[in-house]
């Protein structure tokens, strides 16, 4: 179970940087880019509920952010419930 909550653990950290490398490709990346269209697939799914539930702040949108710590909540409520387990 411990393999288990550290390979769970991995996953959320590098899902969490690449949602944060789309944050930044957003900006500085040509939105027909295939790098910036695959990374865009990946977090996409994920982030379009969010967006229907909290809608931009003027020029800002927090839906990454809210995804973002969505990621860090559930990934650690699932680890610890995996040691405790364990």
């Amino acid at each position: 179970m411990i393999l288990l909550a550290q390979i769970i653990s991995t996953l959320a950290n590098i899902y969490v940087w690449i949602v944060i490398a789309s944050i930044l490709m957003s900006y500085f990346v040509d939105p027909y880019h295939p790098i910036r269209q695959g990374v865009d697939n990946l977090v996409r799914p994920l982030l379009d509920p969010i967006r229907r539930v909290v809608p931009p702040v003027g020029m800002f949108d927090f839906s990454p952010l809210v995804l973002i710590v969505l990621i860090q909540v559930f990934s650690n409520l699932l680890v610890r419930f995996l040691y405790a387990i364990s």
